[in-house]
């Protein structure tokens, strides 16, 4: 093993990345720059993407995919190509919040039927603690009839990617990595070394880089948990929540954090994972479970302030012309998974309202197989009742009050911006119902 860096430099040994989504994309498209990389996933569709030079993901564009020199495949034998492994695939919850682990429990079989001696393997995807060691390791040995330690490797380097963003990108964010051992810890932090200029952070244990990734998205998901509550409170009060953060946001140590939807496959799930674990072990969270009650209830309300918003604009309820822009989980990614607008659509739908939904940045085709949901063009949308402005795409923050005006029919005009993008005196004096989280 302690030639393996060299050997990878050298090209005479591969690395694989097994799940070319939004994270392990960027993964192998950087990695390839520096040496061989065989880019694997079960998706035979996204693999004919990947090979005609196209990027469904967007998070490196079709002009890198057209250049990289990342092996694309969906034939799993090709991993026994490969001596260094990343795992990346994502980890979901189920309806009643329970960690899916099917994902990397399959990753882990794959891999093991095709794994090699002295080979190393490093998991990407988010778990609680204990994840990598108790149920992905024994998977591996039993597949691949090779013990752990002797004849492979493991590590674990929580991924940090930020799908839509552009600026903290995985060469630009610090990276924690772990390893079985001091000697797999070196390797590891070596091979990350190769692609991210931020700099390595070398976690004492795979258990702690596991509970460090939980964390961090359980820390801002109660931040933004105590944000919607404030929002609730102030809406209430008659108290504009944006005026009250703006102001309180000129002190030196008051945390940036805004209300909102609180969706995707880190914020929205990571704390499911951590207090999962925390209540096999016979405790019940208390905090982090509150603060996901909250954030998971959101959809709801905003759909509950629309009612009452047509209701103060003296238009019907049943049967109300209401437009969402946005449906995808986050601005500037066409992300659809574990959105949480379709919990405004499912909400509305209990009033007797079905909503027009348009979003010129989502997978049109991913929303229709995971949702049911045909997503309207956005020029084809008139005559409305309420709009709501659920995310906040770049292209919508672009807008004045003269492109609303066109999306609306008669009678006072009815504008939730979920996102608190654009200003509310300006839409006030325009005649608009305006509300905003």
């Amino acid at each position: 093993m302690k030639n393996l860096y060299e050997k990878l430099q050298n090209h005479e040994e591969k690395l694989s990345l097994i799940g070319l989504g939004y994270v392990g994309m960027p993964i192998a498209v950087a990695f390839a720059k520096k040496i061989d990389v065989i880019g694997f996933d079960l998706n035979h569709e996204k693999i004919k993407l990947y090979q005609a030079g196209v990027d469904p993901t967007k998070e490196v564009g079709d002009e890198a995919v057209r250049n990289t020199t990342v092996d694309f495949t969906f034939d799993e034998a090709r991993l026994k190509e490969a001596k260094f492994h990343i795992v990346a695939v994502p980890t979901p919850v189920r309806e009643d919040h329970t960690p899916d682990l099917s994902p990397v429990e399959s990753a882990s079989a794959i891999l093991g039927r095709n794994l090699t001696k002295g080979s190393v393997v490093v998991y990407e995807s988010t778990v609680y603690p204990g994840v990598t060691e108790e149920i992905c390791i024994p998977i591996l040995e039993k597949e691949s009839r090779l013990k752990c330690g002797t004849d492979f490797k493991i590590g674990y380097s929580p991924e940090r990617i930020n799908p839509g963003d552009k600026v903290h990108r995985l060469e630009t964010i610090k990276k924690i990595v772990s390893g079985m051992d001091a000697e797999t810890l070196e390797l590891v932090a070596e091979v990350y070394q190769l692609v991210v200029d931020a700099g390595i952070y070398k976690a004492e244990s795979i258990r702690v880089a596991e509970a460090a990734k939980v964390i961090e998205n359980s820390q801002r998901d109660i931040n933004i948990a105590f944000m919607n509550e404030l929002s609730i409170i102030f809406n209430k009060m008659g108290i504009d929540t944006k005026a009250v953060l703006e102001a309180a946001g000129t002190k030196w140590n008051f945390l940036n954090f805004y209300p909102g939807l609180v969706g995707g496959h880190c914020i929205g799930v990571d704390p499911y994972y951590l207090t999962y674990k925390a209540e096999r072990l016979g405790y019940h969270s208390q905090i982090i479970l509150s603060g996901r009650r909250i954030n998971d209830d959101m959809g709801r309300y905003v759909a509950e302030n629309c009612v009452k918003s047509l209701i103060a604009a003296d238009k019907g309820v049943k049967q109300a012309k209401v437009a969402i822009l946005g449906f995808t989980f986050k601005e500037n990614c066409p992300d659809t998974r574990n959105t949480k607008i379709i919990d405004i659509i499912k909400e509305l739908k209990e009033y007797g309202i079905h909503p027009v939904v348009a979003d010129p940045a989502a997978d049109a085709g991913e929303a229709e197989q995971l949702y049911g949901l045909r997503l309207a063009q956005v020029k084809d949308i008139s005559h409305m009742d309420a709009v709501i402005l659920a995310v906040a795409h770049k292209e919508f923050q672009k807008w004045e009050v003269s492109d609303f005006d066109k999306l609306f029919g008669s009678g006072k005009k009815v504008l939730l911006d979920v996102k608190g993008i654009f200003n509310r005196r300006e839409f006030e004096q325009a005649d608009y119902c305006y509300w905003r989280l």
